[in-house]
This record gives C-alpha cells, structure tokens and sequence, in this order.
C-alpha cells in the first residue's frame, strides 16, 4: 500500500493586525494577552520564522498538512480574517487540516466572524461546517484525520481546554467505524491529553475524559501543540500504548518561554502487523532562517482490535 506523508505543526501566533486594536476589543480578557503580547511575545513569535517554516515544508512536499491551533493571539476579528489569507499560503482546504486552540477562542466571537473564517479548513468530508462540528473526519487514503475541539473560552490567567460530554460521545462513535474500517486513526487536538509537565491553569481541565474514550476506543497517533515544547508522550490504548506527539511553536525563536521552532514529517505506512510510521523532527538552524532534521524515529503501531 502506499505511504502518506503528513507535515505537522502547532502554535503560529501570527502577529497582530497593525494599529492598535479597539478600545472595547480590549475590555476583555484580550488586554492581559495584549500586554503580554508588546512586552515579549512579539520578540519571540517572528513571521520571518513562519515563513521558513512553510518554505521547509514546501521542500519536502507532504501529502497533507496538519495544523493543530494557535493561529492567532487575540480573538480578534482581524486577526481571522488576516489568518484565512495565511492558511491560502499553506494550501487548499482539501490538503490542510486545522484544529482551534485556545488563543483561536480567547474570548466569545460570532462564527462568521471568527472561526467560521477557516470553517473549509476545518470540517469533514461529509459533514456540514459550523461550530457544532466537532469532532469532524477527513480520509486521505488509508489514514482518517479526526479533528477536536478543545478550545473554549476561558476566566482570566486560564489557558485550559475542555471537550465536553456531546464531544466524546460523537468521538467514541467515530473511532468505532473508523476502527472497523480498519483505517489509521490520527486524533488532532490543541491540548495535550498526557498531563505531565502540564500546570493546572493551561491543562485540559476534562482530560480523563478524552484519556477514557482513547483507551476504549483506540486510535493510532495523537497530534497536539499548546505548550511550546517537542514532546513524545504514551497513552493508554485498547491493545498498546498509543504515542502523543506535541510540537513547539511553529513561529518561536528560542527563549525561555520555549523551544525553537520545529514541526514534524510523518510517514504512514501499513505493514503485515499494522502500520509505521516514521518521524522526522525538523527544528529552526542557527541561523534563525533555515531548518534541519534533528531527529528521526520510528513508532511500530499494530492494527485496531476488531471491534
């Protein structure tokens, strides 16, 4: 069977609109992330990184391309509208998968107005778009991208992420076909659900509930952002654990916020036991303008249990 290639990466952060944003945009939870954002963060997350980032996964032509939130700072209206023409850049709908993080719903935004702008991005092949979506199912050959929504507007100082009963009880039922189908199952969500190194304020606060649905269910790979950091993680499967792959910003320069930019290059392929897949970590050079590999792997997944 043929492989297929899958480019991942997390956390864009693009940078505000210029001018500054509306005095009643900022009467809200936006004015600490505002702060935040012209005291250091605009130091860290640099378009300039961005840009080498997509020119590295360009180079390496993936089949599809995974994006899981983060792609703003604010919730600003402008900021939606600016990052739709970004995701243009990435690619079409049809070979881009986005998930929300929880810079994406920082504070409440009518749909239209706010995700909705990436709604092609960010729906199934056979399901209507809308907010209420979720979780949604793309099929790209043999491997079945399912996408979460985690990101929840939340109180001041909290970044946590919550995905609700409705949400795994959709999920069950779909990791359930798709295992059926005997297709290679990969879970696309913002936070990460393996809760080490995680503080209590930007955890997914109903992580044993996803962790539940996970280890009945099964899926084949998890792809995460949200923390900055390059993670490899376990998960408790049906049959074996399931590895939890989270990446760092896919705009950070260095600092002490995080690690430099990286994304991943996986390749899944089905074998007489089930399925590889093979992992390349690409990560910012010294030179702040240009990638290289800094790691490779290879994750042995054995097929589904029937179900």
């Amino acid at each position: 069977m043929p492989s297929l290639t899958i480019a991942h990466f997390s956390d864009i952060h693009l940078a505000l609109p210029e001018g500054r944003p509306a005095l009643g945009h900022l009467l809200s939870k936006r004015l600490l992330s505002y702060i935040s954002w012209r005291r250091s963060r605009h130091r860290i997350h640099r378009r300039t990184v961005v840009d080498a980032l997509l020119a590295d996964v360009r180079a390496h032509a993936p089949d599809h391309v995974a994006v899981t939130g983060d792609l703003v700072n604010l919730s600003l209206p402008a900021e939606f509208a600016a990052a739709r023409q970004w995701l243009e850049t990435v690619g079409p709908p049809g070979r881009v998968t986005v998930v929300p993080g929880n810079h994406d719903a920082l504070v409440p935004v009518p749909w239209a107005d706010g995700l909705g702008r990436w709604q092609e991005w960010m729906q199934g092949d056979d399901a209507p778009p809308g907010p209420d979506a979720f979780p949604f199912v793309r099929v790209r050959g043999q491997v079945a991208l399912v996408g979460v929504r985690s990101a929840v507007p939340t109180a001041p100082l909290l970044a946590t992420g919550h995905i609700g009963q409705t949400q795994a009880d959709r999920l069950s039922a779909i990791l359930d076909d798709l295992g059926r189908r005997g297709l290679f199952r990969i879970l696309l969500v913002h936070h990460p659900v393996h809760r080490a190194g995680e503080s209590r304020r930007k955890a997914l606060d109903d992580g044993e509930r996803l962790t539940a649905v996970i280890a009945r269910s099964g899926i084949e790979l998890l792809l995460h952002g949200h923390g900055h950091v390059g993670r490899l993680d376990s998960l408790v499967g049906p049959a074996a654990p399931i590895a939890s792959l989270g990446c760092s910003s896919a705009s950070a320069l260095p600092s002490h916020h995080g690690e430099a930019a990286r994304w991943h290059l996986l390749t899944i392929t089905r074998t007489d036991r089930g399925w590889e897949a093979n992992v390349v970590v690409r990560r910012l050079d010294g030179t702040g303008t240009g990638f290289a590999t800094v790691g490779r792997y290879r994750l042995d997944i054995p097929a589904p249990l029937n179900i």
